[in-house]
């Protein structure tokens, strides 16, 4: 991972997939296609934990790096 001259930082996305709300594969893919264009607004250090939502806005995962 790198030139070893870099901290390694981990991003991890964790859906819970029996708690989305409509067909489990268009949910996935809105969420995936919304934190893709929300990523340019964090500086990706470790430590960030974000709450993950589906389309009727309930809570089914988070993703974080670290």
């Amino acid at each position: 991972m790198g030139d070893g001259g870099e901290k390694a930082v981990r991003f991890v996305l964790d859906v819970d997939l029996p708690k989305l709300s409509g067909e489990t594969v268009d949910e996935l893919a809105r969420i995936l296609r919304y934190w893709a264009g929300n990523l340019k607004h964090y500086d990706l250090d470790a430590g960030v934990v974000e709450t993950v939502r589906d389309s009727e806005y309930r809570e089914v995962g988070q993703w974080s790096l670290s």
